[in-house]
């Protein structure tokens, strides 16, 4: 058995594995046990009732979280014209057009969310096989190909985070740093299960939200009690 070290054993004393938390004494234990010295992000994992393999059960949308997610997010725009002043004018890091496709078709990808005006995206499109893998590839069912991209611009940088069921069923996200208080963390969480639940799936059958953890980026994971989130 790998030998547990002191900081993760003192963050995990006092934890039951088996008990189901409300939402303010999970947050509670997992503000006061983060002790790395960074300032760690706060990481929901949300358990569905859905096979992703159906494309009739696929969850996948976006949710602006009312507190940020307490990240500087560089934002690449796709655009010209008017487009791209619009982009820059909403505080947009890099806009281009041609240029930028050959930037990041050259590898160099210096951004962390990825947005472009319809008419681009023959041109973009190009580009999924260097995007896609990294999760930046532009897509109209979360907001990123928009013909209103200073909206989309202002929501990348106040905090919209993006979700997407993986293969076992489950969502993952950051709905904030643990340095944010109880309140703003609860809240963002609140706001995320309401996006994911919203998100449901026509094929999705039984129960949707099965269950749901808390856990800070270097601390242990506790189990939430779903009514303290949903109600």
């Amino acid at each position: 058995m790998a030998k547990v070290g002191k900081r993760i054993a003192s963050a995990r004393e006092g934890i039951d594995r088996a008990k189901l938390y409300t939402l303010d004494e999970a947050l509670s234990l997992i503000k006061a046990r983060a002790t790395a010295k960074f300032d760690e992000t706060v990481e929901v994992a949300i358990n569905l009732g859905v096979d992703p393999r159906h494309a009739d059960q696929m969850v996948r949308g976006v949710c602006v979280l009312p507190n940020g997610t307490g990240k500087s997010v560089r934002v690449a725009v796709f655009a010209r014209g008017d487009k791209a002043e619009e982009a820059k004018a909403a505080g947009a890091d890099l806009v281009g057009a041609e240029e930028l496709v050959n930037e990041v078709q050259s590898g160099k990808i210096d951004f962390d969310r990825c947005i472009a005006t319809p008419d681009m995206m023959p041109l973009v499109g190009r580009l999924g096989k260097v995007l896609g893998p990294r999760g930046l590839m532009p897509n109209p069912k979360v907001g990123t190909v928009t013909p209103d991209v200073a909206a989309a611009v202002k929501d990348a940088k106040g905090g919209a985070v993006q979700f997407r069921v993986e293969k076992a069923g489950i969502v993952h996200a950051g709905v904030g740093k643990v340095s944010f208080s109880e309140a703003q963390l609860g809240e963002n969480l609140k706001a995320l299960v309401d996006a994911v639940v919203k998100a449901k799936p026509a094929g999705a059958k039984g129960t949707y939200l099965k269950r749901l953890a808390l856990s800070s980026t270097m601390g242990p994971g506790l189990k939430i009690d779903l009514a303290s989130v949903t109600a």
